[in-house]
């Protein structure tokens, strides 16, 4: 049975190992977001490189949002934002969760095992933001407080965000290792052998005899 949770960033470890797979949250607080493979790629190559992130991860929750920005006055305004898929990134996950000890990642599509291990051994959670509620996360926005690498592209730099209210998210994976969406597969898995016998059975008397 799932819960819902109104949580207040930054989170500790108890608070995320307390969620559930399934479980619904509303975040309040600082996030960092980004929609960028180049971004990912730049973070990787810093800690690989010993060098300090513009905006320091640690303990962060880090949400795979792209959307429409704009600099007003100097200053970056996001005027919309929406979740983009995480699998993109799935190769530099791992490491990024294990160095920064990541307490949250999260946007469409999830992560695959190699991440969810890291997340349970760090204490950390996969939050599924669905597709087509732009308009309420965007709501969500009270204040940009912070933006590394201004050379990339609007959405692909590091923007750090206060937020209050924003979601519904899902807890698609736990730090327990409970994740949804292998919990999909085995069902989707499960059920292959009977939909391929029905459809084998359709396409025969489908078939006119000769």
């Amino acid at each position: 049975m799932s819960t819902n949770h109104r949580l207040q960033l930054p989170l500790t470890e108890d608070a995320v190992r307390s969620l559930r797979a399934a479980d619904l949250v509303y975040l309040d607080g600082e996030i960092v977001i980004t929609a960028g493979l180049p971004t990912h790629q730049r973070i990787v190559q810093h800690i690989d490189a010993g060098q300090a992130l513009p905006i320091d991860l640690t303990g962060a929750v880090l949400l795979h949002f792209g959307g429409y920005s704009r600099e007003v006055d100097g200053k970056l305004e996001v005027v919309y934002m929406n979740p983009t898929t995480s699998t993109r990134f799935i190769p530099y996950m791992p490491k990024i969760i294990r160095t920064f000890g990541l307490r949250a990642v999260g946007g469409k599509g999830g992560l695959d095992t190699e991440s969810a291990r890291a997340m349970q051994a760090t204490g950390c959670v996969y939050l599924s933001f669905p597709g087509g509620l732009c308009t309420l996360y965007s709501d969500a926005i009270r204040e940009v407080t912070a933006v590394g690498w201004q050379d990339l592209l609007l959405h692909y730099r590091l923007v750090k965000l206060r937020v209050a209210g924003l979601g519904p998210a899902t807890v698609g994976i736990d730090a327990h290792g409970n994740s949804l969406y292998d919990d999909l597969q085995a069902q989707a898995a499960g059920r292959l052998e009977r939909i391929m016998e029905s459809l084998n059975a359709d396409r025969g008397k489908s078939v006119p005899k000769p």
